[in-house]
């Protein structure tokens, strides 16, 4: 009995291995991702073809993450995280033995799927382990499992191409997801269960979650943010090979921006505590889109990685902010469908925007595609602002008027 006590008390806490898991699904996933964009450049892609690999990475989640959410809220995360990262290690193995662009098409959209559900269940999760005091510790380590593996994916990617070759790189970034697998499949009590906690009511969609104003601006900023990540992580490499940089280097600069990541999320939960969440999401904002307008005026890979550094501070602040953002605002039985809104709505924007700039970069080369990029976050963040400002001039009004 008191040994039994005694492992309990030694026992890794839950958000540790659930952090854990997440760096580990994500090295593969995001590894994979940088993988399969230089193949395809390697198979002779263009950018109009880039920006196909993308938008099919987010087809699936676009189509399905809503479902996957409302699933989640009633059967745990615990199925959904196995199956999603067990799938990821199984199809980064398909281009690893049949290189051509139409196996990695269909390789992109069961990926963005698979990792859908892992995503949206961790998410979903992260929230109801512990105390409500310890939510934002929760999704700053969550966030920082992510920035961690957003370091080490590329790398090994880029170092593992240039040694060993593509098909070896996709093979050893799909070992990455074994561990997990093992882990959720020998302690199936280390992923809390949180089942629905009420009945879901007649009528009752995620139409509800969109039409409260709140959520709505989270889930509109968070779709900026994502969507300027997705593209650095494709068009990036596209750039740097068209100035001659190896896959070792872009891998290198790619870490960097990972690097600052992981670097704002560590401080992220003391910025929390004094209550500027708006305004740091603004600036990150702003921040971002001036990265993208200096990236293709640089083509040192110094500078490149500096300016990665700068664009990963002001992004890594926007994934944990919304997640916390979702969760504080949801309701308790719809958190993991309130996810999948936000995944539906973060990707609805994939979809569009890369097939959309990956044809403009096609006829007119790079430099409009980031520019583009960056007055989209750019002007997120002056939305944002403007819309704090009428409503904090609205709240004043009424104050008045009594």
């Amino acid at each position: 009995m008191h040994l039994m006590e005694e492992e309990t008390k030694r026992r890794i806490p839950p958000i540790v291995l659930l952090a854990m898991m997440a760096t580990l699904c994500n090295v593969a996933h995001g590894g994979g991702r940088v993988t399969l964009s230089l193949l395809a450049l390697h198979l002779g892609a263009d950018a109009f073809g880039v920006g196909m690999l993308i938008a099919l990475y987010a087809l699936g989640p676009l189509l399905f993450a809503i479902y996957a959410g409302k699933v989640i809220d009633r059967v745990g995360a615990r199925l959904p995280m196995m199956l999603g990262t067990g799938a990821i290690g199984l199809l980064l193995l398909l281009p690893a033995g049949a290189q051509n662009l139409w196996v990695m098409y269909g390789t992109a959209f069961l990926l963005g799927l698979s990792f859908m559900l892992f995503f949206v269940a961790a998410q979903g999760v992260t929230g109801a382990i512990g105390k409500p005091e310890d939510r934002t510790r929760n999704y700053s380590l969550l966030a920082v499992g992510f920035s961690v593996s957003g370091f080490i994916g590329p790398l090994i990617a880029g170092f593992s191409i240039d040694n060993l070759g593509y098909a070896s790189a996709l093979m050893i970034l799909g070992g990455f997801t074994i561990v997990p697998v093992v882990l959720m499949w020998l302690r199936p009590g280390m992923i809390p269960h949180k089942p629905r906690i009420a009945e879901e009511k007649a009528g009752q969609s995620a139409l509800d979650l969109w039409r409260d104003p709140a959520l709505r601006g989270v889930f509109i900023t968070g779709g900026f943010i994502s969507a300027g990540w997705d593209l650095y992580t494709f068009y990036l490499p596209v750039y740097a090979r068209s100035i001659d940089l190896s896959a070792s280097v872009i891998g290198m600069i790619i870490a960097t921006f990972a690097v600052a990541t992981c670097t704002i999320r560590l401080f992220l939960a003391t910025l929390i505590k004094r209550g500027q969440e708006a305004r740091i999401l603004n600036l990150a904002l702003v921040v971002a889109g001036i990265a993208y307008f200096l990236f293709p005026f640089c083509t040192n890979a110094w500078l490149l990685a500096a300016i990665s550094f700068l664009f990963g501070l002001a992004m890594g602040t926007g994934q944990p902010l919304s997640m916390i953002m979702i969760y504080n605002l949801t309701p308790r039985d719809r958190t993991s469908e309130a996810a999948g809104v936000r995944v539906t709505v973060n990707h609805l924007v994939h979809v569009t925007v890369p097939l959309l700039f990956g044809a403009i970069g096609s006829a007119f080369g790079f430099y409009p595609v980031f520019a583009l990029n960056g007055l989209m976050l750019v002007g997120g963040g002056i939305m944002n602002r403007a819309a704090r400002a009428v409503k904090s001039g609205a709240a004043a009004a009424k104050t008045d008027g009594k």
